[in-house]
């Protein structure tokens, strides 16, 4: 059993709490393809990321407008087939709504409908990639996410599912907990298959050992 004290929990969306990989593959390489780009190269660098920001790594700058409105609707598109990860749906429902924080990378269309898509509540608090100035790993989305909690960020735990993200949260001073196997040596405390086995209750988040990835994945 491993226990990781918090008064809050910032969790990130996709790979986190809705399982939206196949629906990013579809998205992201029917829009490489459209591109003109490597959809194997593109797949590598989006996860944890906002759209824009990786629209920015791989398209000149006069196209740049046109390519981030393309994968927005893309992945509008494919939002109604994600489902939930495991564990998530009860892991939510024990959560007073001011203890927690969606903090993600995505819209905030994005967002709502990958979490409606899977059946999960909507959060009281959420943090996109559009109230940020700089995207993850950089910290601002959860220095956010916690000061809408009303929380120090070290009283928090993020909970991460990419190298970005994970990088985030650190920078950010949170305690990580990481989610599936991208999140395995990326730096967080502890890393879990899914959110079965997860637990919080009276200041601290509870994870299962069984629940837990050993370090090579």
């Amino acid at each position: 059993m491993t226990e990781l004290p918090a008064r809050g929990l910032l969790f990130d969306n996709d790979g986190v709490l809705v399982d939206s990989d196949a629906a990013v593959t579809a998205s992201w390489s029917r829009w490489a393809r459209e591109q003109g780009l490597d959809p194997v190269r593109v797949l590598a660098v989006v996860h944890g990321r906002r759209a824009a920001d990786t629209v920015a790594d791989l398209v000149a700058e006069g196209r740049r407008s046109e390519a981030s409105a393309l994968i927005d609707r893309y992945e509008l598109e494919d939002a109604g087939t994600v489902p939930a990860i495991a564990g998530a749906a009860d892991l939510l429902a024990t959560l007073p709504p001011q203890v927690w924080a969606v903090v993600t990378s995505g819209t905030p269309a994005l967002a709502t409908a990958r979490l409606t898509a899977a059946g999960l509540p909507l959060p009281g608090a959420l943090v996109t990639g559009h109230d940020v100035r700089v995207g993850k790993p950089d910290p601002e989305a959860y220095l956010l996410g916690a000061r809408l909690l009303g929380l120090r960020p070290e009283d928090t735990v993020v909970v991460e599912d990419s190298l970005a993200g994970v990088a985030a949260g650190r920078a950010a001073g949170a305690r990580v907990l990481g989610v599936g196997s991208r999140a395995v040596g990326a730096g967080a405390d502890v890393v879990v298959r899914d959110l079965t086995g997860v637990r919080f209750a009276d200041g601290v988040l509870t994870v299962a050992a069984g629940s837990v990835l050993p370090a090579g994945g």
